[in-house]
């Protein structure tokens, strides 16, 4: 047991300390924690012999309920105007089709019965939400809204399709059956239905029993992941969905006044980043690499499948009804990384004792290591290529709240003073902070400095504002440095000329020569430009007019503010 512990404890560091190392190199970091895993087992210097693949499928579910729900904590209900329904379409029918596409080729290529096929899609049909974003945290890239947050919310939302359907087809083809019947619908509206609504009756249950109970500070993010962890039991013992159930009740969870909102976040944050990195050690502790080599051949081709045919036919179909642009399009194709999910899937065969459990094992990890590698390490380059970076944004370096009694709503924002910013080198009297935000502390060369309206702000100065959480977008403009690689910096970005988004069209039409048609004349820039993004502009959209462009800079509530115009020769 000893033994156990020391080795357990000594991989766990050596995947963290592994991050410095794999963000230099601009290596997905879940591909690191694999190979480490990999290297710890039977076939690599460690030796370390696991193949118990029940215990890995309870750790495993475990593992991702927290993933899922610090992923449903994270996505705040702003984005869901944006790409609610289009993410709701890629995790179902997009899910569905990948699914169906790789059956179709591995039924040929591995002369499997079309049920065992549509198995082996099922198993690697959803993507991981923490692979596409650490990957492009690494890379240091931020997307337009949009597409970061269809993303982030198909990462998230897909996983209860795929489960669904593996479970099903495992439980299938482990009875001896060869088809399926209309029941399975039934059981499909049975088992989200049980799990959206334990989510959603869930969730709001545990914020009132956060915000009712006071406790130690220490015990609000355990309360939250044991609840969180309870109304996934609770969904799954009404054979419901529990991952559905648990991703809702994060939603909820994320999105009311909170006690120890932020401190509930960190928490989860670190032990997402635990159950990602327990996961994928135990995913290179169970593969055995020689027996790969057996697979190989049909694995690379079910993988090369999956990148560039299924997914991209899965995200066309999925997303033909909502307008996105091809760019677009593209990139959410090639952004289909997958991850945990899979990995977890590809457990389930095996547990049950079906037939060829291993070749669904084997060759959904070929799939998982072909995808960290290949797009993982070009996400970055496909951001740039595909115009969907914006210039990223400024963020506090510690955020801590305040938990007033009946009050959730307020906290201590701390920023670094940089140069370039709009603070540096300015008195305080004279910044532009909104009413509701007071700048408390100045700390300089560890020295607390007395707080007046005529002190400087001086570059690297440390400073505590107290502010409203809605207020800290506003202040984040306020403290950046306009330190964005060259190609994003922001007057070569949005241009070199500031609109208001309630500025007439026509005016600007005659001002500058736009084409702009005579029936929309009377509009305003920002009603101009949601028209021409269906209604969902996000800031980095832009309409070309002849010779200039017009692009979102800022927005407030859904409505346009800013609009940059960028001329071209």
């Amino acid at each position: 047991m000893n033994e156990i512990i020391l080795l357990g404890s000594l991989l766990a560091l050596l995947s963290i300390v592994a991050s410095a190392v794999s963000s230099r190199l601009g290596a997905p970091l879940l591909l690191v924690f694999v190979v480490l895993g990999m290297l710890a087992g039977e076939d690599g210097p460690g030796g370390i012999v696991f193949n118990d693949f029940h215990t890995a499928q309870l750790v495993g579910s475990i593992a991702l309920a927290i993933i899922i729900f610090d992923g449903g904590l994270r996505t705040r209900k702003e984005v869901f105007g944006v790409a609610l329904w289009p993410s709701v379409s890629l995790a179902t029918v997009g899910v569905l089709v990948t699914a169906v596409v790789v059956a179709v080729f591995a039924t040929w290529l591995l002369d499997l019965h079309w049920m065992q096929g549509l198995l082996l899609g099922s198993i690697v049909g959803s993507t991981d939400a923490a692979a596409v974003f650490g990957s492009l945290r690494t890379a240091g890239a931020e997307l337009k809204q949009r597409v970061s947050a269809t993303l982030e919310i198909e990462s998230a939302s897909n996983d209860p399709m795929a489960i669904f359907l593996t479970v099903v087809l495992v439980g299938v083809l482990a009875a001896g059956g060869t088809s399926l019947t209309p029941g399975v619908l039934v059981e499909f509206i049975r088992q989200f239905g049980i799990g959206a609504a334990v989510g959603w009756f869930g969730g709001r249950w545990l914020g009132a029993l956060i915000n009712r109970l006071s406790l130690v500070t220490g015990l609000y993010p355990l309360l939250a992941a044991t609840g969180g962890v309870f109304i996934f039991g609770v969904a799954a013992v009404m054979n419901g969905s529990g991952f559905l159930a648990i991703y809702i009740a994060g939603i909820i969870l994320g999105n009311m006044p909170l006690q120890a909102s932020q401190n509930i976040l960190r928490v989860h944050d670190g032990l997402s980043w635990l159950s990602q990195i327990t996961m994928f050690l135990m995913l290179g502790l169970l593969v055995t690499p020689r027996e790969l080599i057996d697979y190989s051949y049909g694995g690379a081709i079910i993988a090369g499948v999956l990148i560039f045919v299924a997914r991209p036919i899965a995200v066309f179909l999925s997303l033909l009804p909502f307008g996105f642009p091809w760019r677009e399009h593209a990139f959410i194709s090639w952004v289909g990384l997958r991850g945990a999910v899979p990995m977890l899937l590809a457990i389930f065969p095996l547990a049950a004792g079906i037939p060829d459990g291993a070749l669904y094992f084997n060759v959904a990890f070929f799939v998982i290591l072909s995808s960290l590698v290949i797009q993982g390490w070009t996400l970055a380059p496909a951001a740039r290529l595909l115009s969907q970076e914006i210039p990223p944004t400024n963020e506090p370096v510690q955020r801590f709240n305040l938990d007033i009694p009946g009050h959730f709503d307020r906290e201590i924002a701390c920023y670094r003073v940089l140069p370039g910013s709009l603070v540096a080198n300015r008195p305080i009297g004279e910044l532009s902070i909104s009413g509701d935000s007071h700048i408390t502390t100045v700390v300089r060369d560890n020295v607390v400095m007395n707080v007046g309206e005529e002190l400087k702000l001086l570059p690297g100065d440390l400073v505590y504002v107290f502010t409203d959480p809605a207020r800290v977008p506003e202040l984040n403009r306020l403290f950046d440095p306009h330190q964005a690689p060259a190609r994003l910096e922001e007057h070569r970005f949005y241009g070199d000329f500031l609109l208001d988004g309630a500025a007439n069209a026509g005016d600007l039409a005659d001002a500058y020569g736009l084409p702009i048609e005579e029936a929309r004349r009377n509009e305003t820039l920002d009603g101009y430009l949601r028209t021409a993004f269906r209604g969902r502009p996000v800031v980095g959209d832009r309409v070309r007019l002849g010779q200039t462009e017009l692009v979102v800079r800022q927005m407030d509530g859904g409505r346009i503010t800013r609009v940059g115009l960028k001329l071209h020769d």
